[in-house]
């Protein structure tokens, strides 16, 4: 486990340094907007800032994505099985490059959390966590498969990025706006540092807690129909997945059902989706594979 946290982990003051020292260009272009506004932002300068998100370089997004995935594993313990976690991976890349986004600074890395919940979460950066839970619900690999894809979706849109309170970003631009002019000076580092921590809350408690928007998730389940179309899975499968999520909602419970809209609400948008796409019959061989791997200990 210890090895897991270390592979995640590093420090918030480091990940603050080497998050803002990448992105010095990044802020000086954005600092002049973040200059004229006077202290109170109207909804087009809210929305203008919010775009900057994806001026974030990969490198910045990857230290955000490896932080949140720490603060994560302090909540939840890892599922020590390494057969299990090599074929996850496997299938999770070959999902990833079949995306809109087949690369990431870091690569897509996929984790089993040891945990009943059913759920599962995509930090920025391609960090994406599977509960054994959610696991245990997948009927085939298919399915599995349509899990993998709608978080890969949430990595392709960036949607950690976007959980990101706008004052978080504001209060970082406008002490770090012109850092490539100057060194900042000790006080400077520590608001930069707080701000950083904050960040990582504010990613932390929407993939755990309140979870992305509904137009967050619709995005997520588009690419995921996609993903799965273009590898040869059967994209109904994420209909079935949702199904067998639904079965087992509880509301106000602690997994799923506090982080994602009613499957009802998103299984009406996939089947307008999926209406000129034809089922995939299940492959023997993806059924043993997936039985071996996941079923057969």
């Amino acid at each position: 486990m210890s090895r897991i946290i270390k592979w995640f982990g590093i420090h918030t003051v480091l990940m603050s340094s080497l998050f803002f020292a990448v992105g010095c260009e990044t802020v000086s272009r954005v600092g002049a907007t973040v200059g004229e506004a006077t202290g109170v932002l109207t909804s087009e300068e809210a929305d203008a800032l919010r775009r900057t998100y994806k001026d974030l370089t990969p490198e910045q997004e990857y230290f955000i994505g490896r932080s949140v995935s720490a603060t994560i594993l302090e909540s939840y313990s890892v599922w020590d099985d390494p057969i299990a976690t090599e074929y996850i991976n496997l299938l999770g890349q070959a999902l990833a490059l079949a995306s809109e986004r087949p690369e990431t600074f870091g690569g897509y890395r996929f984790l089993i959390l040891d945990s009943d919940e059913i759920n599962a979460f995509a930090a920025p950066g391609g960090y994406i966590f599977v509960s054994r839970g959610m696991l245990a619900i997948c009927a085939s690999e298919d399915e599995l498969a349509a899990v993998l894809a709608h978080e890969i979706g949430h990595v392709q849109h960036q949607h950690g990025l976007q959980a990101i309170r706008t004052a978080r970003i504001t209060s970082a631009f406008s002490i770090g706006a012109f850092a490539a002019a100057r060194t900042l000076g000790s006080q400077d580092v520590r608001q930069l540092t707080e701000i950083f921590g904050s960040t990582i809350e504010d990613v932390t408690h929407t993939l755990t807690t309140s979870g992305y928007s509904r137009r967050a998730e619709r995005e997520a389940d588009a690419a995921a129909v996609a993903i799965l179309k273009r590898v040869g899975y059967d994209p109904h499968a994420l209909v079935r997945m949702l199904q067998h999520m639904e079965e087992r909602l509880e509301p106000g419970g602690l997994d799923f059902a506090r982080t994602h809209p009613p499957p009802q609400d998103r299984i009406r948008e996939i089947q307008r989706l999926l209406r000129s796409i034809p089922a995939v019959e299940i492959s023997s061989v993806r059924q043993a594979r997936f039985e071996q791997a996941l079923r057969a200990r």
